[in-house]
């Protein structure tokens, strides 16, 4: 019986300190796809209802945003004033979505997304998240996608195409 007490002791120690650490913060998208109940930062559906387009941007001070899709997530880095009003993009230290064939978090900044496609997101049309420029491509000419775009292009004009 003393033999567990001491080997539990530092684990209940550890555990203890590991829920003192992360209380107040969302933790940060896992390999199992975790979604947090919570909801979109932007339209305000519940973005575990679509945990297969949920998408997240993580600021340096450990807080998150999450959004039921990157339509959302681009409309709220396209308007931050409106929808972070005391968010900078210096703030912003990932943007993570998840990517349409492998839903996986993947970054965002380096993801592809195909506008225009028969494929419809939690809001209707979506920009659809692809890791990779082939597998976008592929799923461009297999759902009818209209254009390929690398984040740096989308813009809010981008987005009054998808209203």
């Amino acid at each position: 019986m003393t033999i567990w007490r001491s080997f539990l002791s530092p684990f209940a120690l550890l555990a203890g300190l590991a829920c003192v650490l992360s209380a107040g913060t969302t933790p940060i998208p896992n390999p199992k796809g975790l979604i947090p109940k919570g909801n979109c930062a932007v339209c305000g559906m519940y973005v575990a209802n679509f945990p297969d387009w949920a998408a997240v941007v993580s600021f340096t001070d450990g807080t998150q945003a999450w959004f039921d899709g990157p339509k959302d997530l681009f409309t709220y880095l396209l308007d931050l004033k409106q929808y972070g009003a005391k968010r900078s993009p210096a703030d912003i230290s990932t943007i993570q979505v998840k990517d349409y064939y492998g839903l996986k978090h993947i970054d965002g900044q380096k993801a592809f997304y195909v506008i225009g496609s028969d494929v419809m997101g939690p809001m209707g049309k979506e920009l659809v998240p692809f890791a990779s420029e082939a597998g976008a491509r592929d799923f461009l000419k297999d759902h009818r996608g209209q254009r390929l775009l690398p984040f740096h292009e989308i813009s809010l004009a981008t987005m009054k195409g998808l209203e």
